[in-house]
């Protein structure tokens, strides 16, 4: 699927992050105080995306120890025949 050394769930995260911090930064040079609402706007949807990521990592990790024990009941179901 993936190179072992990339983590894509990681690399969402760090960039979302990265991305809102700027963005936060951005509203606030061009906007001044008046971009308090949407800062806090970007905030929102910053914790929701890092809601989001945990979640998919939670999911991605269940499946995997699911798979793993699927395997290993099929390898000891196969060693117990013989």
């Amino acid at each position: 699927m993936y190179p072992s050394g990339i983590d894509v769930l990681r690399a969402l995260a760090i960039g979302s992050q990265a991305l809102g911090l700027t963005l936060i930064i951005a509203l606030e040079t061009v906007m001044g105080n008046a971009a308090r609402p949407w800062q806090g706007v970007v905030l929102a949807l910053m914790l929701v995306s890092a809601l989001l990521i945990a979640l998919a990592r939670l999911y991605r990790r269940n499946r995997q120890r699911k798979e793993a024990d699927a395997r290993r009941a099929r390898l000891e179901a196969g060693t117990n025949d013989g």
